[in-house]
């Protein structure tokens, strides 16, 4: 190992801020680049294999959305993989997608995400024999372990190994990073557990919450029921970890495998790689193919130079979630004039990131449902996909991601200043008012600022676009609710991207009054109506996912009726496959090609 790869955290939303920073003179030269790199790429294709060496493979435009792109069970060669920068190879301190799509490839987990194309978001059993049984409507969970799981020092993994990777998350003095969510559902406030570095002997002491009768069987405790309680499990901050080979905070840098490739190396130049991890056995996991020999990934590369490897054919995938650059996604419309065009080579999916405006109901004059209304109603959805780039972003005027089966109905009617001006009557303020829009100073968010801003300024509502620090705007700016009365925000322009995708993952936090907190506070508007809380309890108590999906609708269309969220946008990404690429399944939950079935020819 020549070195670790330990970066300080960073929160999903300044990270998504950083990466739309820019000036328009910075995209003009990145597009002059991107066209070179084209051009570049372009020739090498038109000498053939012979040219280049490359076999460039292309399937048409979203094959790998609902199919397999250039599906092949060939096995052999090394999968290039680029990415940006790598939070930690840790498994319970990374909060990067991108990063756990990589750790399928070393950390399995009780249940994982299927890689069966165009059903991605379901859990599919992969430690366990299972997807678990709850006799108690998510109150208790019981997995079974299968046998022949083994970590790559030969020794058969237990249930032990399991219980100790989730105890890890507890310690927040040392392991620091990654998603708290067994932390919350686990944990007894009467009694926090400290995590497993405070035990005399981590090897028999421990979380109560967590049982392992046996090797094999592993109960869970929670403090409320949870149905998505499976996912959470299949995020890697789950997988088992070896006692004896935990090293702490310093874990990352030689994390030990329990998939079929382990991490043998770790450099900021060379990059990641990983070999063959000789204990796996291909008979106990039904769902990683394995097929490459090594992976090796290439970290710290902006979005356009990850586009450049890719079009050039020195990266087979970019797993950072992000999708091409919109220079990049410019020279993607048409035939280059290759042997494939490169629309053919392109995958478009929605994230999940929804971008709406929250209304703070504590704040005024948004403590008035009218007002709030009179805001909804001036607001052009059209106009702000524009702003983004038109095919950069979807609109949406519900509160349930695009890739979520089932939700309210669409009901996008458009503007209507007329209704606005009505409503601005009803709440008193026929003139309109002036409140202050808290917005990340990212360029792309400052620009939707604007837009939204010159919509209400046409009924008579002044909005001050208030640009704050992205690093601190959902921890303390807009995540304090106090600092949000304190300063006036009327209206909170803000992402909201869910960690698993599940209807209760994304709403609870926006909706239910129980989630409000003093710090990194996500609901936003502050709803604390007892009738919306009561509704997510019905809809986590429904008897079958059909009734949840329609329950957590019913949720989602309540929150929506209280004006105190607009919905904007989806975040759209086009996923650029690189020209070895074969057996490519978009894995929409990490919104980028499947490195567990991934291979190469």
């Amino acid at each position: 190992m020549s070195s670790a790869l330990q970066r300080p955290p960073r929160s999903r939303s300044s990270r998504a801020a950083g990466l739309l920073r820019g000036t328009a003179a910075r995209v003009l030269g990145l597009a002059v680049v991107v066209v070179l790199v084209v051009a570049v790429a372009v020739s090498c294709r038109d000498g053939g294999d012979g040219g280049s060496g490359v076999p460039v493979l292309g399937d048409g435009p979203d094959a790998g959305v609902e199919g397999v792109r250039a599906p092949s069970d060939e096995a052999g060669g090394t999968l290039r993989v680029v990415t940006g920068e790598v939070d930690s190879l840790d498994p319970q301190r990374s909060y990067q997608p991108g990063v756990w799509n990589l750790m399928r490839l070393y950390a399995r987990t009780l249940v994982t995400y299927s890689s069966e194309p165009g059903a991605t978001g379901n859990l599919v059993a992969d430690l366990a024999t299972d997807l678990g049984t709850t006799p108690d409507g998510g109150l208790s969970w019981t997995f079974t372990l299968r046998a022949g799981a083994r970590f790559e020092t030969g020794r058969p993994i237990t249930s032990r190994d399991v219980k100790y990777g989730i105890e890890r998350s507890f310690a927040s003095d040392v392991i620091v990073g990654g998603p708290t969510h067994v932390v919350e559902l686990l944990d007894d406030p009467e009694n926090p557990y400290a995590g497993p570095y405070q035990d005399e002997d981590p090897a028999k002491l421990g979380l109560a919450a967590i049982e392992t009768p046996d090797d094999a069987t592993i109960v869970f405790r929670l403090r409320s029921a949870q149905p998505d309680f499976p996912y959470v499990l299949a995020l890697p901050s789950s997988s088992p970890v070896p006692v004896e080979s935990d090293t702490g905070a310093a874990y990352g840098a030689d994390p030990v495998s329990s998939g079929p490739y382990a991490v043998t190396s770790v450099d900021p130049v060379t990059g990641i790689v990983l070999d063959r991890n000789p204990a796996w056995d291909a008979a106990a996991d039904g769902v990683r193919t394995a097929l490459p020999d090594r992976v090796v990934v290439r970290t710290g590369l902006s979005n356009l130079e990850r586009d450049q490897a890719l079009l050039a054919g020195s990266a087979d995938v970019d797993v950072s979630g992000t999708g091409v650059h919109p220079a990049t996604a410019a020279r993607l419309t048409g035939d280059t004039g290759g042997v494939v065009p490169l629309p053919d080579r392109v995958d478009d999916m929605t994230t999940g990131a929804v971008r709406l405006l929250a209304l703070p109901t504590d704040v005024a004059p948004m403590d008035q449902p009218d007002c709030r209304a009179a805001v909804a109603a001036a607001i052009d959805r059209r106009a702000v996909q524009d702003v983004l780039g038109g095919d950069r972003a979807v609109r949406t005027a519900r509160l349930w991601p695009a890739a979520l089966p089932g939700g309210p109905d669409e009901a996008d009617r458009g503007p209507d200043p007329d209704a606005a001006r009505a409503a601005l009557t009803a709440c008193g303020r026929p003139e309109g008012f002036s409140t202050v829009m808290a917005v990340p100073d990212a360029q792309a968010s400052l620009d939707v600022a604007d837009a939204v801003a010159a919509q209400l300024a046409e009924v008579g509502i002044t909005a001050e676009v208030r640009p704050l620090p992205a690093a601190s705007f959902y921890a303390t700016d807009v995540g304090s609710p106090d600092n949000v009365t304190r300063n006036g925000f009327g209206i909170v322009l803000a992402t909201r991207t869910a960690d698993l995708p599940t209807p209760g993952s994304f709403l609870v936090p926006l909706v239910d009054g129980r989630s409000v907190s003093p710090v990194a506070n996500t609901n936003f508007a502050r709803l604390t109506d007892p009738a919306l809380s009561a509704a997510v309890d019905t809809a986590r108590a429904a008897p079958d996912p059909g009734a949840a999906t329609t329950a957590w609708g019913e949720v989602a269309a309540a929150a929506l009726d209280t004006g105190a969220y607009v919905p904007l946008v989806e975040t759209r990404v086009q996923l650029l496959a690189g020209q070895r690429l074969h057996n490519a399944v978009v894995l929409r939950p990490y919104a980028g090609y499947d490195l567990a079935t991934a291979g190469v020819r």
